[in-house]
């Protein structure tokens, strides 16, 4: 007797946008005291992405998610809801997910932000994930944009040669697959409020005379990075029961070469089946993991059936991870 089919959230479509103008390393030493040298030996980024006035977050989450759309050959109409990480909104309110939605012509579709920090897309696919489970949607978008270029304090070099801007989505939809079929397999999701002041923006709309800025201590975060990511890692492995020798693919979020040599190294992954595109976009925050791995997928390296792990560390501190079925 076969086994019954589930419903799964499977990936149908994933897409990009990144900002026209690139910024190399030997020009932001122009800006900044430091080398390309430095930069590249403490962090392995080599250029990154900077947005043009017109490049806004919802601008290119709306530009990312035609793309995934259209290689899954959804009409807008037929999306359910709108899923939009990022923390760099273009305003307190409206969402910038409800303003991607009036700009691919989603009128079916509901849509809210969530604010995770580099974690935030990890955190939409564990809601996407729960709303298909559920069926509350059978196509939604989850959606990573963000402009830190414009959050950046240009006196702090050791932060603002880090970040770059861009976008990624996805669209997940419906389908009932056998247990051993593609889609999403689980998500772990966590947060600990009380490392709140080793990475944040010291202002906000309801804060008064503040600037905005990212603050970050670089030396704590590398310290929990490792460690937190590694455990939600395993975790994922131990909830489906498998090991690391399983996975085909770790798409980590694109923070630093060494953060993601280090998880690497504590997982026993060999660098050749972890994916890397941090030396050319920096990190992009909640849009890092779609960046990474659309490139993955589009140059062939992921192929149907593949298992890969995802996992991201952010402000919060948040952290996560989700195993994925292609």
């Amino acid at each position: 007797m076969s086994e019954p089919l589930r419903r799964r959230a499977i990936l149908a479509g994933i897409g990009t946008y990144l900002p026209e103008k690139i910024v190399s390393n030997a020009e932001m030493a122009e800006r900044v005291d430091t080398s390309d040298e430095w930069i590249v030996e403490r962090t392995g980024i080599r250029q990154r992405h900077f947005a043009g006035r017109h490049e806004t977050c919802a601008f290119m989450g709306a530009a990312a998610a035609r793309g995934a759309l259209a290689t899954a050959g959804v009409a807008p109409e037929d999306v359910g809801a709108i899923i939009l990480a990022t923390s760099t909104p273009d305003q307190a309110f409206p969402s910038t997910a409800v303003h991607v939605q009036g700009m691919l012509g989603a009128k079916n579709a509901f849509g809210f932000d969530i604010a995770a920090a580099c974690s935030g897309f990890i955190y939409g696919l564990g809601i996407a994930d729960g709303m298909i489970r559920s069926g509350q949607a059978d196509h939604i978008l989850v959606i990573g944009s963000e402009v830190y270029s414009r959050i950046l304090n240009f006196a702090d070099r050791g932060t603002c040669v880090l970040f770059g801007d861009g976008a990624g989505a996805v669209l997940l939809s419906a389908r009932d697959v056998a247990a051993d079929g593609p889609g999403i397999l689980s998500t772990h999701l966590h947060s600990d409020g009380t490392l709140a002041d080793i990475l944040y923006v010291d202002g906000a709309v309801g804060q008064p005379d503040k600037p905005g800025h990212l603050v970050m201590n670089g030396r704590e975060v590398f310290r929990h990075a490792v460690t937190l990511l590694a455990s939600a890692v395993n975790e994922a492995l131990t909830a489906n029961g498998i090991t690391s020798k399983d996975i085909d693919w770790l798409v980590p979020h694109q923070a630093n070469r060494r953060i993601i040599d280090g998880v690497g190294r504590k997982l026993g992954m060999p660098q050749e089946r972890v994916v890397v595109t941090v030396d050319q976009h920096a990190n992009t925050s909640a849009a890092s993991i779609p960046l990474a791995l659309a490139q993955a997928i589009n140059d062939g390296r992921i192929k149907p059936g593949q298992l890969v792990l995802l996992e991201a560390l952010g402000g919060g501190l948040t952290w996560g991870s989700a195993l994925l079925r292609l």
